[in-house]
């Protein structure tokens, strides 16, 4: 039997999409406003999910009090009021798309996560625009 075990967190953050190898007319066309050289921030949601077996002595799949301080601090202290762009290593050479950053927190969590686990991270960049990533 597998159980999937959740926790919402939330965070802040700027960041520009667009490519510098790119002319302005095609990061515009491409991109938008989200292309805005001045930045432009999300509230971002997100949720990660852990899958697995519920173990017999504690009936967990994860301590969710152990999986809210891996968000914390792998995630919200690294991540909120930050521009992405200009702040978080792993993106001042990938382009800080909302599937881009679902991956980086994927990447940030799987080794701290029993391997027997399955997990989940899904990102919501707008209430309506959201992705979900699972490795």
């Amino acid at each position: 039997m597998k159980v999937k075990v959740s926790r919402r967190a939330h965070f802040n953050a700027a960041h520009r999409l667009y490519r510098p190898d790119w002319d302005d007319k095609t990061n515009e066309e491409v991109f938008g406003k989200c292309n805005n050289p001045k930045f432009h921030g999300h509230n971002y949601e997100l949720i990660v999910s852990v899958t697995g077996s519920i173990d017999p002595e504690t009936g967990f799949v994860m301590d969710v009090k152990i999986l809210k301080d891996l968000i914390r601090s792998e995630v919200e202290d690294a991540f909120d009021h930050r521009n992405l762009n200009l702040e978080v290593e792993e993106f001042k050479s990938l382009n800080p798309t909302a599937e881009n950053i679902a991956v980086v927190i994927f990447n940030k969590l799987r080794p701290k996560i029993a391997m027997d686990k399955e997990l989940e991270i899904v990102l919501y960049e707008t209430p309506r625009n959201f992705v979900t990533y699972s490795g």
